[in-house]
């Protein structure tokens, strides 16, 4: 396939994994609970090897390490910036209808998500159509988790389940308008740069996000199975890595 058909595909299935958080109709509320935390466990793994086993390197095999990592931490800061700029904005709106303003926010955090995700993996497509697919990879095994947490948070605040199905898709949709555009911009902006803004956003991800969640696990059982989890996030991106090193 030519790079526009992988990054338009792509954008388009990671679109539609919104639709996962519809499963939380038919699990039970205690079978969901036992997933999420692990399956949170393996979404920080597979980022932060998505991030450091394939995305990081290849933008420092076209960059010198000081740009590499300029874009890697404009990645990491931007997505610093918009978390609290949604947590202010929350704290300084009223709250009329119990958590409906929190809703919004998850809505507007999400889009924003994935529009700079789209940038991120469409540019590893670019470079090379292995790193995309990893990338893409560790993207979506971080969507599962998020979206069934966002689909609970919106019905808990008061929407209707279809209506929080159909607004989680749209918001989605923002991963292929970020794809496409990084391709429009391939000719003018170093694509190489923004896998490595991807790598950073994907760290942060992890680990101001998720890995937090994880260490607040407090039985000693829970904690090996997620940090099980976790580890076998990070070897499977690496053994991929491995696998498919020229």
């Amino acid at each position: 396939m030519t790079e526009l058909a992988w990054i338009v595909l792509g954008g388009l299935l990671m679109s539609a994994i919104a639709m996962v958080g519809g499963l939380t109709t038919i699990l039970r509320p205690a079978t969901l609970d036992r997933l999420l935390l692990p399956l949170v466990s393996l979404a920080a793994g597979t980022l932060l090897g998505g991030a450091f086993f394939h995305m990081l390197p290849e933008a420092m095999e076209a960059l010198d390490p000081l740009h590499a990592a300029t874009w890697l931490a404009a990645g990491f800061t931007s997505f610093l910036a918009l978390e609290q700029f949604l947590h202010w904005h929350h704290s300084h709106r009223e709250a009329p209808g119990g958590q409906e303003p929190v809703t919004y926010l998850i809505l507007l955090g999400d889009a924003l998500h994935n529009f700079a995700g789209g940038l991120g993996i469409a540019s590893a497509f670019l470079v090379d159509a292995r790193v995309g697919l990893m990338a893409w990879l560790a993207a979506v095994a971080h969507e599962v988790p998020q979206e069934l947490g966002d689909f609970g948070i919106l019905v808990h605040g008061g929407w209707t389940r279809r209506r929080a199905l159909l607004w989680n898709f749209l918001s989605a949709l923002t991963f292929p308008l970020g794809a496409i555009l990084a391709y429009a911009l391939s000719q003018r902006v170093p694509v190489t740069g923004l896998v490595a803004y991807g790598a950073g956003t994907f760290i942060y991800i992890a680990a101001s996000d998720l890995v937090p969640e994880i260490k607040a696990q407090k039985d000693l059982r829970g904690t090996l199975i997620n940090f099980c989890y976790f580890a076998a996030g990070l070897g499977f991106m690496l053994g991929l890595a491995l696998w498919f090193r020229p």
